[in-house]
């Protein structure tokens, strides 16, 4: 349902629209739509839409879906007229534009096929399209009470889902059945979804920060690397522990204890004003202390919310600076060809003075 969020952003979706000089945008990033209206459908594909939101500058804003989705929409979104298109957003909106007296149309150019916007070119006209970067991102980018807490929910739906998992977990289980009791435990505790494709890498599979789980049975004494994240009330949670089942040889547990010293040194880096890059260098310095930076091949972390990937990023490029009410990870890894990786991941809100830590679960991060 729609909440302050999703008024106060029409609001000022509007009062954007204005300083534009666009008379409508049409929302189509399926985290922006529900940010705006409180309409959760996701798409399949950037080629497979649920809905578009039509808002002019005045008046009725307008939900556009088709018969799939007519009563999803109709109870979600309310404030919204919901329009089907049986032939076609494009047909409706060349029904619908000239009645609203629309001339300049933004759209969400980072979520549009150039085909479809070629297409929209020909049949809208004389309608300007004008070609929108990050308009409803931006507003998403610090987040609000509420917001954060339902962020601080997910976090800790999954590390219950985590810890519950862990229990059972025994040599000789593979990666992908491991994955699978993950996402299950997800569902039965209520969560909408995994908020990304489970990760569970083991031995060398876990020299691959994205490995895709395998059929290959775990074995003792190696680091398993676990990558997992779930969607609770619209937001979404991401955290990444290494264990290992049975006995720690020293070399693993020296490397780990260095993962976990970089990711603290990352933690105490965050707050309001300090560049997203020297947080990351922070992590890195300790990484290079240790001898190891060479193999922590990605940025340091990235913001959550509707999307589990999302502004800001912790990188070496990055020069924005942190905002008080973001939130971001902090997952430091090595991944070494041929031995395996380590990463850990925390979840954290930024704030003027520091950080406040969403995990609340440490045991697994002492090794």
């Amino acid at each position: 349902m729609p909440t302050k969020e999703n008024n106060l952003a029409l609001e000022r979706l509007r009062r954007s629209m204005s300083r534009r000089n666009l008379d409508a945008i049409l929302v189509s990033q399926p985290e922006n739509r529900r940010y705006v209206s409180g309409f959760s459908a996701v798409d399949s594909s950037i080629a497979e839409s649920s809905g578009v939101l039509l808002i002019p500058r005045r008046g009725q804003p307008f939900l556009l879906t088709d018969s799939r989705f007519e009563l999803h929409a109709r109870a979600e979104a309310a404030g919204f007229e919901v329009l089907l298109y049986p032939k076609g957003l494009l047909a409706l909106l060349g029904k619908i534009l000239p009645d609203l007296q629309i001339r300049h149309l933004g759209f969400e150019s980072e979520y549009s096929l150039h085909a479809v916007v070629k297409r929209m070119e020909e049949l809208l006209a004389p309608v300007e399209l004008v070609p929108l970067v990050g308009l409803v991102e931006k507003m998403r980018d610090q987040k609000e009470e509420e917001e954060l807490g339902a962020i601080e929910r997910s976090v800790q739906l999954n590390e219950q889902v985590f810890a519950e998992v862990y229990q059972d977990l025994a040599p000789g289980q593979t990666e992908v059945e491991v994955a699978l009791k993950i996402e299950s435990a997800m569902r039965m505790a209520g969560a909408e979804r995994p908020s990304f494709d489970t990760i569970v890498a083991a031995g060398p599979n876990g020299a691959m920060p994205h490995a895709v789980p395998s059929s290959r049975p775990i074995r003792e004494g190696e680091p398993v690397v676990i990558d997992m994240g779930l969607v609770l009330d619209g937001y979404c949670s991401d955290m990444t522990r290494t264990v290992v089942l049975g006995r720690v040889d020293s070399r693993t547990r020296e490397r780990f204890r260095l993962v976990r010293r970089s990711q603290l040194a990352g933690l105490a880096m965050v707050r309001a004003g300090v560049k997203a890059r020297d947080v990351d260098l922070a992590a890195r310095q300790v990484l290079e202390e240790g001898g190891l930076a060479d193999y922590f091949t990605h940025g340091l972390g990235h913001g959550v919310g509707l999307a589990v990937h999302e502004a800001p990023s912790l990188n070496r490029r990055s020069r924005r600076k942190l905002k008080t009410g973001q939130v971001v990870t902090v997952e430091p890894g090595i991944y070494i060809p041929h031995w395996g990786g380590i990463r850990l991941e925390n979840m954290v809100v930024v704030g003027k003075d520091g950080c406040r830590e969403l995990n609340r679960d440490t045991t697994f991060l002492d090794l």
